[in-house]
């Protein structure tokens, strides 16, 4: 996960028996409620089906703040959450 300015970007995984659109409606929901976040009204989703295309997406979000002129490297940007290396 990499928060940015205006948005977020994150891989995340549901079961099959919760819809992906509540899960997240419900998250936005709450942080509207309790931190006053004002969100946009969608949001992009992908389905990742191999692990190639996990790198792909992993990479292009760990990339964001670079390319938004907010960092010179990745590992510069601070608000970032890697499960897999904690």
């Amino acid at each position: 996960m990499v928060l940015m300015p205006d948005h977020l970007h994150a891989i995340l995984s549901f079961s099959e028996e919760n819809r992906m659109s509540r899960i997240v409606g419900e998250w936005k929901k709450y942080h509207t409620t309790t931190s006053g976040v004002s969100w946009q009204g969608n949001y992009f989703d992908h389905r990742l089906r191999s692990e190639k295309e996990f790198i792909e997406k992993a990479e292009y979000i760990r990339m964001n703040p670079v390319r938004k002129g907010l960092c010179e490297k990745p590992e510069d940007w601070p608000w970032v959450v890697e499960p897999w290396k904690m």
